[in-house]
């Protein structure tokens, strides 16, 4: 794992100094550790992308799932999945994401990291 040794020795010695840098109060690092982390990466596989031609990047990219099981950390993952796409292809257009579910009630409703617009279709 590779880190900027001169920035992780400061942030370990001067756990106050992210806080100072962003303009917060120092006090505000009481509680928090600073360590580095490797995040492995799993493959994901998108349902579908809908992309226009490449000359055409003022239409929006559309990632779509379509999930017929509850489960907790979909969104998280079709972020994740997105996010992958992005780092790698990095596209000029602007994109959304489309979740589709056949009943309301597989959908999560407390998602709050990300801003969510919600379209529900009979």
């Amino acid at each position: 794992m590779r880190t900027d040794t001169i920035f992780y020795q400061l942030f370990q010695t001067f756990s106050g100094l992210l806080f100072e840098l962003i303009g917060q109060p120092v006090e505000k690092a009481a509680g928090y550790q600073f360590t580095s982390l490797e995040i492995k990466e799993k493959a994901f596989r998108l349902d579908g992308i809908f992309i226009a031609e490449a000359e055409a990047i003022d239409k929006p990219i559309y990632f779509v799932e379509i999930q017929f099981q509850k489960n907790l950390g979909f969104y998280w993952e079709f972020i994740a999945e997105i996010n992958i796409y992005l780092n790698q292809y990095r596209p000029p257009q602007a994109w959304q994401a489309i979740a589709i579910f056949p009943k309301r009630n597989l959908d999560i409703e407390a998602l709050t990291a990300y801003q969510r617009e919600m379209v529900k279709r009979s």
